[in-house]
């Protein structure tokens, strides 16, 4: 069982260990990969990680690859925008 303080969120689990910014720095992290985001073909939010880079939505099965913490990256939204 992991633990996890209001504070320090799920980065709790390394105690007094490593320093407090990159625990911060983890817990930002790990805050962005744990959630649920939108699913490009459903547009359901039920797209989760499986691994990194690659992510499943559960409702339709689409799987497609993205950013290692989120699906879309800022380099890609940008990349969408530019008109050639």
């Amino acid at each position: 069982m992991s633990k996890k303080t209001k504070k320090a969120g799920l980065s709790a689990r390394f105690g007094a260990r490593y320093g407090v910014r990159l625990r911060r720095q983890i817990a930002e992290i790990e805050k962005k990969v744990k959630q649920k985001y939108t699913c490009p073909g459903c547009n359901y939010k039920s797209v989760k990680r499986v691994s990194s880079g690659i992510w499943k939505c559960s409702k339709c099965g689409l799987v497609f690859t993205g950013g290692a913490y989120v699906p879309v990256t800022q380099m890609a939204k940008e990349r969408k925008n530019v008109q050639i």
